[in-house]
């Protein structure tokens, strides 16, 4: 493989370096891969970010696989195109909401989720392998955190 592809992997895995940030890469990966959601939102229905998120899983998975085959090393804390992804799809979920609380309330939710890892998403972790393990997991944290979002924006409209 040419010196050349592997700096294109890495820029798309680390989401423009974003990953090698030496505290908190996750967070830091999703705090840059959340404004360019709301831009493409700008353009875009939210449906079609979420299509782009599952092309973007689908990529991602291949090369995560050929990353760790050839760095011999299992989920690195610099891959952080799955924070990407885990964050588009809360976007795609909680549109409707105001602006301010849709960028807050996804943020907050998907780290959350996706730090803490309950149910599903810490045994597909767990259990699943290479590129989809890296993955899916995010991809369901950005799924219950939209729910979580939806759920918490009807609370708040009911009570407020």
């Amino acid at each position: 493989m040419t010196k050349r592809r592997r700096r294109v992997r890495k820029f798309f895995l680390t989401v423009g370096y974003s990953g090698l940030s030496p505290i908190a890469s996750g967070t830091v990966g999703t705090a840059v891969a959340l404004p360019i959601g709301i831009l493409i939102l700008q353009f875009v229905p939210p449906a079609t970010l979420l299509l782009l998120s599952i092309l973007i899983t689908l990529i991602a998975i291949n090369e995560i696989n050929k990353y760790e085959t050839y760095y011999d090393i299992h989920d690195p804390s610099e891959i952080v195109i799955d924070e990407l992804v885990g964050i588009w799809i809360t976007l795609s979920m909680t549109n409707s909401i105001p602006i301010i609380w849709q960028i807050i309330l996804s943020f907050i939710m998907f780290r959350f989720f996706d730090i803490w890892k309950p149910s599903i998403i810490g045994r597909i972790e767990r259990k699943a392998n290479g590129g989809i393990s890296v993955m899916l997991d995010d991809v369901i944290a950005g799924f219950f955190a939209g729910v979580a979002v939806n759920g918490i924006w009807i609370l708040i409209d009911k009570w407020f």
